[in-house]
């Protein structure tokens, strides 16, 4: 089987069927990484750079371990220390990568809509690992994998989306898989960090009371305030807001039931999560990370056209 496109610029994209195709290669890709030796020769003469132009450490980390234990050649690029900052472009910057022969590209953008212009204009398939409050692919096919191996099918699965909706790819993305897979969704957190006419336009439930959403849901995804992103204050404090929104493990013991915490990292302890909370026993954070790898395997293997 393959995927019905030859990019991953975002879940918008993919049908239900190549969800479910990444999913199902992802799960034989976690056997392999259960074995005591973990390589496999997949992507074996197959060059990947990793185009980060903004800071990252889980996404980038899981990406540059999925093409090792694919057998890639593997080629990281880092904003920071480029000719981006004298001014060179980014078609340039790209152009010169794909001079030396690369095949696929990975990339993070502060900006939008960036993997998208690659995309458009380069041969190598593009992978987008996060475009400025757009999409994040990899990371809501990571927690949908995670999803399903705890609970076997996302089809009638009430998750709550909780936190800062507003400047969240990881939000966005997740709610386009979960949605198409069958899954019910409600997102919750502060007026402020909630789009207007979200409920319209993206088929979700709009709760103002985290407890409310909490006692509603089989699987809370927890966000970060994303504070680098907000050119402006949208609530008084972060010690206010872990008292209205953040959650605790007497807020979880007080709903009478149990339910799955996730979070995309990085956490804010004491902020949107307790401590107590992020390492209990409700948490499948550590799941998710380890998660990551395998999904990112399968994306890069079905994007490679080795399985032709």
């Amino acid at each position: 089987m393959k995927l019905s496109t030859r990019h991953l610029l975002g879940i918008k994209d993919l049908t239900r069927e190549d969800i479910e195709l990444i999913l199902s290669t992802a799960q034989q890709f976690k056997e392999v990484l259960q074995r005591p030796v973990k390589k496999v020769p997949s992507l074996r003469d197959v060059t990947v750079v990793n185009l980060f132009f903004e800071n990252s450490t889980r996404t980038r980390m899981s990406f540059e371990l999925a093409e090792k234990r694919l057998s890639a050649d593997t080629l990281n690029f880092s904003a920071s220390a480029s000719s981006v900052k004298k001014g060179e472009t980014l078609l340039d910057t790209v152009n010169n990568i794909l001079s030396m022969k690369v095949d696929m590209v990975v990339m993070r953008h502060s900006a939008s809509g960036a993997p998208h212009f690659l995309a458009r204009h380069i041969n190598a398939a593009v992978i987008n690992a996060g475009d400025g409050i757009n999409e994040h692919p990899t990371q809501a096919l990571l927690d949908a994998y995670s999803m399903m191996e705890k609970f076997g099918s996302l089809q009638g699965l009430k998750v709550a989306i909780l936190g800062d909706i507003m400047h969240s790819r990881v939000a966005l993305s997740n709610i386009y898989l979960l949605t198409k897979m069958g899954a019910e969704v409600t997102i919750a957190g502060p007026p402020t960090l909630i789009p207007k006419y979200i409920e319209e336009a993206l088929n979700v439930r709009v709760e103002y009371h985290i407890k409310k959403a909490l006692q509603w849901c089989d699987v809370a995804n927890v966000l970060r305030i994303q504070l680098e992103r907000q050119n402006q204050p949208l609530f008084s404090s972060l010690r206010e807001y872990n008292l209205v929104y953040g959650i605790s493990r007497s807020v979880l013991d007080s709903l009478g039931k149990e339910i799955v915490i996730m979070h995309p990292g990085p956490i804010n302890r004491g902020v949107e999560l307790d401590s107590d909370v992020a390492d209990g026993p409700y948490s499948i954070i550590l799941n998710q990370v380890e998660n990551g790898v395998a999904v990112r395997m399968a994306c890069l293997y079905l994007l490679s056209g080795k399985n032709d």
